[in-house]
C-alpha cells in the first residue's frame, strides 16, 4: 500500500478539502463525483447512500481514484488511485454525521431521507501522485 507524503497529509486531515471521487460505469465511461471524505491514517474513508450511483459503481467495480485539491493553492494537489477494500453499513450513520461535523459544522446530516441507508467504503491507497 502506498503512503501519502508527510507534505501533503494535511489536504486529507487539517485542511477542509472535498475530493472528486472517479469511479467506472458498467461500459466503462468514467464518473466523477465531488465528495466528503475522512482519513483514517491508512485509508480514505467514502461515505454514500446505498443505492447510488457511485454506489453501484464502487461495488461493481472498486477501482477508484480520488483528485483532492488544496483550497488554498489550486496548483497544489493529491491524486490517489485506490481500491474499495470494505463496504459496510455497520457505523455509516455516525461516519455522515461525522462527516456533517466536519464540513458543515451540523452534530447530524441534514439531507437525509427517511428510508435512506448510509454506507462507508474504505479505499486502501495503491498509487499516489502528488503536484505542488
Amino acid at each position: 500500500m502506498a503512503q501519502v507524503p508527510a507534505s501533503f497529509i494535511d489536504l486529507l486531515t487539517t485542511k477542509l478539502t472535498f475530493a472528486h471521487l472517479g469511479t467506472s460505469m458498467k461500459d466503462g465511461a468514467p464518473q466523477v463525483t465531488p465528495v466528503w471524505f475522512s482519513f483514517d491514517g491508512t485509508h480514505i474513508l467514502l461515505n454514500s447512500a446505498k443505492g447510488r450511483l457511485k454506489d453501484r459503481n464502487m461495488r461493481a467495480r472498486p477501482k477508484v481514484a480520488l483528485s483532492i485539491l488544496d483550497p488554498d493553492n489550486p496548483y497544489r494537489y493529491l491524486q490517489i488511485m485506490g481500491k474499495v477494500v470494505e463496504v459496510t453499513e455497520a457505523g455509516g450513520d455516525a461516519h455522515i454525521d461525522a462527516l456533517a461535523k466536519k464540513y458543515l459544522g451540523k452534530d447530524t446530516y441534514p439531507w437525509r431521507a427517511p428510508d435512506e441507508v448510509r454506507v462507508i467504503y474504505k479505499v486502501a491507497i495503491e498509487k499516489v501522485q502528488t503536484m505542488g
